[in-house]
């Protein structure tokens, strides 16, 4: 391969690399953005991503990707924490702090790992939302 078309690689991947982590820190940046990781049911493999809460829905974007839409859009209206655990050795993905939230949604159930300072946001967010919803 000529020069040239090493150069051109080295740039595409390096863009590619900035452009993921632009991406990361925009969504990062919002108000009530938190990194969580997401288990629909039946499946072993968590899901490390960053979410946004507020209004009325959680939106999930996975962390190793560079979609701009969320991976995961999970309804407040339909949501209900089932169970709380703190993470153990089965979650060998997630790191040893954080809690584990089994939920029922309206697309079916998820566990969701957060850290435990986030989950008191997170459940005055579900608590808080209009009555009837």
């Amino acid at each position: 391969m000529t020069t040239a078309l090493w150069v051109l690689i080295g740039v595409l991947l390096l863009l590619v690399v900035v452009v993921f982590l632009l991406r990361r820190r925009f969504l990062l940046s919002g108000l009530g953005a938190v990194t969580m990781w997401l288990r629909p049911e039946g499946t072993p493999r968590w899901s490390v991503g960053v979410a946004w809460y507020g209004g009325d829905a959680l939106l999930w974007y996975r962390a190793l990707s560079l979609s701009v839409r969320p991976q995961q859009r999970l309804t407040r209206a339909g949501f209900r924490v089932l169970a709380q655990r703190p993470a153990h050795r089965d979650d060998l993905a997630l790191p040893a702090d954080v809690h584990v939230l089994q939920c029922s949604t309206a697309q079916g159930r998820r566990e969701l790992a957060m850290d435990r300072s986030t989950v008191t946001g997170f459940l005055s967010w579900l608590e808080s939302a209009p009555p009837g919803s």
